[in-house]
């Protein structure tokens, strides 16, 4: 940073005060120019050891996995192993159940993000509002959930709704539809309702969360100017509030879909897959670990990566937040 005010400096120097525009702009451009490149330059020499680490730890897998997907290999034939080349894709792009598993997936990510979403802003906001006194133990109870194991977290909401164990059949017996001999986990309806349930009570937080560090970056006088100028609650919001928010809104729908589209514990612990409950990561396992097919499992993993990478894509198309950008316009 010190580097660049220099530099700016300098030009700044050799330039004299009563010369032309334009060569006022060029210097002014050139010292931006500088102050970038050594901001660039610093932000690489910070991230870069993370980055190189995460490289590391995550690359091999996936090319491991890509390189398993080319072959036909059983793990009770380790010697067996023949090229396939892409005929692993094309057995799990024809078969009907990665569709199906698919279709279940993307309806729990698209569901759970837009509730948590929601439910997250208003948390952030209860929060941001608060007096001084109370924000730290808010934040403290709201993240309980969230500081839960995934898999206790699933087992406590399967006994709670157990047909035999469970409460929530005697507790909410009054509500039509809701009996004692209930089973939740008999259909897809009910089943995917308890999964989805369990999953925005559990992560509602994290997003709470980053909104709310987002709220935090909103000028109050924005907020104060408008409120004087006759703009309404809701207007507020709409038209000051949650546009110098996209940035935070963007992370938060990013981090949690990529989380909630590769969901497995609440599955497998609650369903195991049954009555039309099966995720994609539900079915790269018991492809490659209950049926030992390392190839085809390997390929529906490489295809959940595909997705994910989807995701990534469609976020940042959509919210158009360059962060780059918006820092240095900040500074």
């Amino acid at each position: 940073m010190s580097t660049a005010s220099t530099g700016a400096g300098a030009v700044k120097q050799q330039v004299p005060s009563g010369a032309r525009p334009d060569l006022r702009d060029d210097a002014a451009k050139a010292g931006r120019s500088d102050r970038a490149k050594a901001e660039a330059r610093l932000g690489w020499l910070l991230a870069g050891p993370a980055f190189v680490v995460m490289l590391a730890v995550t690359l091999y897998p996936i090319l491991q996995a890509f390189y398993d997907s080319l072959f036909h290999f059983r793990l009770t034939a380790p010697d067996d192993r023949r090229w396939a080349g892409l005929s692993n894709y094309a057995v799990v792009l024809s078969d009907p159940i990665f569709w199906q598993a698919l279709g279940v997936t993307v309806f729990i990510t698209v569901v759970t993000v837009v509730i948590e979403l929601v439910l997250g802003f208003a948390l952030a906001l209860v929060m941001h509002r608060a007096i001084t006194q109370l924000r730290g133990l808010l934040r403290t109870a709201i993240l309980v959930p969230y500081g839960i194991i995934t898999v206790v977290s699933a087992f406590a909401w399967f006994y709670a709704f157990a047909i035999d164990s469970g409460y929530i059949n005697h507790w909410f017996d009054w509500v039509p539809g809701i009996s004692a001999d209930l089973n939740w986990f008999a259909q897809q309806g009910t089943s995917l309702f308890v999964i989805i349930l369990s999953e925005i009570w559990k992560t509602t937080p994290f997003i709470s969360l980053l909104l709310l560090a987002g709220l935090s970056q909103v000028p109050t006088e924005l907020e104060e100017a408008a409120e004087v100028d006759g703009a309404t609650w809701w207007q507020r919001l709409t038209r000051v509030v949650l546009p110098n928010m996209k940035a935070a809104i963007m992370v938060a729908v990013l981090f949690r879909a990529l989380d909630a589209f590769r969901i497995f514990d609440n599955v497998f612990i609650m369903t195991n897959g049954a009555n039309g409950t099966e995720v994609l990561s539900l079915l790269a396992y018991r492809t490659s670990i209950g049926r030992l097919e390392i190839g085809l499992g390997s390929a529906i993993s490489v295809l959940l990566f595909l997705c994910v990478i989807l995701i990534c894509w469609i976020a940042v198309k959509l919210f158009k937040v360059d962060l780059a950008g918006g820092a240095r316009g900040a500074s």
